[in-house]
C-alpha cells in the first residue's frame, strides 16, 4: 500500500477527527429526514411549498429579494456571470487566480459560455481596492470569494470590500459574491449575513460545506437577476423533477449550523495556535478569519505522510487523509472545523499535538 493510500486509510478509521462535521455517509440524510412528515409533497421541476419556502429563507437570510436553490455551485455561478455579461453585452469578468471558476471547473465558464477571463492579484494574496481600480479591461462582472479558500481562507478587511463595491457601482460593474462559505466569514467580520450581501449584486452560497448538507447551492438576487437564472437553470439540466433530498438537507443543517459558526471560528483559532507551537509547522493565516485555514510542514509529503498516519493509529485522533506537496521539502493540507472539534478532549489534544511536535524535532531536511 502507498505511503498516501495509508494514510488516507488510517484517517478513515480514526475514532473521530478535527475538522468537519463527522463522516458523510447515508446518516447525514437519515437525520435530516428523522423528523420530517412522509406526506409532505415533493417539489417538482422547481416549483412546491418544500422549494419555495426555503428559497424565500434563504432569500431573506441573504438580505436579497428572491433566491434559487441549484444542485451545484459551479451551475450557479457560471450562469450568474453569464447573466451579467448578457445584460452588459460584454462577454468578459475579473477574478482570483485561483477561483474556483479558473481551476476547479474544466473552463466550463470560458468553453461553454466564451467568456474571457482577467486574473487579479497575486496568487498569494486577496484582492485589493488598488488591484481593480488598475483594471484596464471592459469588464461585466468582478467576482469575489470570501474566503479565499485556497490560500488559506484569508479576506480583506470589510472596509475594502465596502470601497470595493462602491467603485463598481460608480463604473457599472456587477459585484458577485462567490460566498460558499459566507456564513463561516460572519463571525470575523462581526456582520449580518444581509449586510455583507448588501454590497453585491448577486450572492452563491453552499449548503454543504459549512452547513454540512449532501450537496446543493443557492443563488439570490432581484427578483429579474433569479427568474432569469432559474431559465438558465432549465437549459443547464439542473431543473430537475424533484430536488427535495438536498433541500430538506440543507434545511435542516442550516437551522442546526446557523448559529454555531462562532464556535467554529474560536475552535479554528484554537486548533491554528496548536499547530503553530510545533517546531516546523505553520498555518496560513497565522491567526485564521474564519472556520478554515491551511496547514503547511517543513518536511516532505512522504515524510509527513509517515508521520499523520503513525499519529492517528496511536491516537485515534483524525489530523488529515491528505497532504499536498508544494516543494521537495515541504507540504500542506487544508482543515475546515465543525461540530467534530468540540467533542475531542483536551487530554486527547495534547497527546496529538505532543506527539507531533517531537517527530517533527527529528526531521532533517
Amino acid at each position: 500500500m502507498s505511503s498516501s493510500k495509508a494514510l488516507f486509510k488510517a484517517f478513515k478509521e480514526s475514532n473521530i477527527q478535527l475538522a468537519g462535521h463527522g463522516k458523510r455517509n447515508v446518516k447525514v440524510l437519515k437525520e435530516a429526514f428523522h423528523q420530517v412528515d412522509g406526506d409532505l409533497e415533493s417539489d417538482i421541476y422547481g416549483s412546491g411549498k418544500i422549494i419555495e419556502d426555503f428559497q424565500n429563507k434563504m432569500a431573506a437570510f441573504l438580505g436579497k429579494e428572491s433566491a434559487v436553490f441549484f444542485p451545484s455551485g459551479t451551475m450557479a455561478q457560471q450562469i450568474a456571470l453569464r447573466i451579467w455579461c448578457d445584460r452588459k453585452n460584454v462577454k468578459k469578468v475579473a477574478y482570483h487566480p485561483l477561483c474556483h471558476l479558473e481551476i476547479h471547473e474544466a473552463d466550463g465558464l470560458k468553453e461553454l459560455h466564451h467568456i474571457e477571463t482577467v486574473l487579479l492579484a497575486d496568487k498569494t494574496r486577496v484582492i485589493t481596492l488598488e488591484d481593480v481600480m488598475n483594471m484596464e479591461e471592459n469588464i461585466a462582472c468582478l467576482l469575489l470569494e470570501l474566503p479565499q479558500r485556497e490560500i488559506g481562507g484569508q479576506l480583506p478587511d470589510f472596509e475594502t470590500l465596502v470601497e470595493i463595491s462602491k467603485y463598481c457601482r460608480e463604473k457599472r460593474i456587477q459585484l458577485h459574491l462567490d460566498g460558499a462559505r459566507l456564513l463561516e466569514i460572519l463571525p470575523y467580520y462581526q456582520k449580518s449575513a444581509a449586510e455583507v450581501c448588501g454590497l453585491f449584486d448577486s450572492v452563491y452560497i453552499s449548503v454543504y460545506k459549512g452547513i454540512g448538507g449532501i450537496a446543493g447551492a443557492v443563488l439570490a438576487g432581484d427578483n429579474d437577476f433569479t427568474q432569469e437564472s432559474m431559465v438558465w437553470k432549465q437549459r443547464y439540466g439542473g431543473n430537475l423533477i424533484s430536488l427535495y433530498p438536498y433541500i430538506i438537507s440543507a434545511d435542516t443543517y442550516f437551522d442546526q449550523r446557523v448559529d454555531k459558526m462562532d464556535q467554529y471560528y474560536r475552535d479554528a483559532k484554537d486548533l491554528a495556535n496548536r499547530f503553530n507551537s510545533c517546531h516546523a509547522v505553520t498555518t496560513i493565516p497565522a491567526v485564521p478569519v474564519s472556520n478554515m485555514f491551511h496547514v503547511h510542514f517543513d518536511a516532505s509529503k512522504e515524510e509527513m505522510e509517515h508521520i499523520l498516519k503513525e499519529i492517528m493509529e496511536t491516537s485515534n485522533v483524525g489530523i488529515s487523509g491528505y497532504v499536498r506537496e508544494t516543494s521537495d521539502h515541504s507540504c500542506n493540507f487544508e482543515v475546515s472545523l465543525g461540530d467534530q472539534y468540540e467533542s475531542i478532549t483536551e487530554d486527547q489534544l495534547n497527546s496529538v499535538f505532543d506527539m507531533l511536535n517531537e517527530r517533527m524535532k527529528k526531521i532533517k531536511n
